[in-house]
């Protein structure tokens, strides 16, 4: 099962960058080139354990729709979400948020398999494991930003 590792630093306490991770709205505005859009669950504010997400989005000229599970959350430390329904034959995406000097480091493992067998294997090499980790910095780079600069609070100070 193909593994994707990415570590961010950013500038800001942990519990900060651990709930803008986990919030809906900067989800929606990090993929909003893709129409991402919660369509049932948890529609707004920060997810929370149990809970459900749909996202309703396009990629590759159709649209697609995936439900995620909260499995774990331990504040402000880690969650896990899991496709309950979805475009993979396995999806599990681990956040970690780790306290340092000058801030935090986002660390994001996503464990995933395509469900066309050897056929979702060679277009994982060729393209879409690229497609799924640049979706994943991009996410984390309007994590940075908000945090870093004071667009963090229009998130959390409601």
């Amino acid at each position: 099962m193909p593994t994707i590792h990415l570590t961010t630093f950013i500038a800001q306490s942990a519990e900060i960058v651990f709930d803008l991770s986990r919030h809906v709205g900067l989800h929606k505005d990090a993929m909003v080139a893709y129409r991402e859009e919660a369509v049932a669950g948890t529609r707004f504010g920060l997810l929370e354990s149990g809970e459900t997400i749909t996202w309703r989005s396009r990629h590759f000229f159709k649209d697609r729709l995936m439900r995620l599970r909260v499995l774990e959350l331990v504040k402000p430390e880690r969650y896990v979400l899991e496709q309950a329904m979805g475009p993979f034959a396995e999806f599990r995406h681990e956040r970690h948020v780790k306290p340092c000097e000058n801030g935090s480091i986002l660390i994001n493992l996503i464990h995933y398999e395509w469900p066309q067998g050897r056929l979702g294997r060679i277009a994982d090499r060729l393209y879409l494991g690229n497609y799924l980790e640049n979706l994943i910095q991009q996410h984390n780079e309007t994590i940075r930003k908000s945090a870093e600069g004071n667009r963090w609070k229009t998130y959390l100070m409601k």
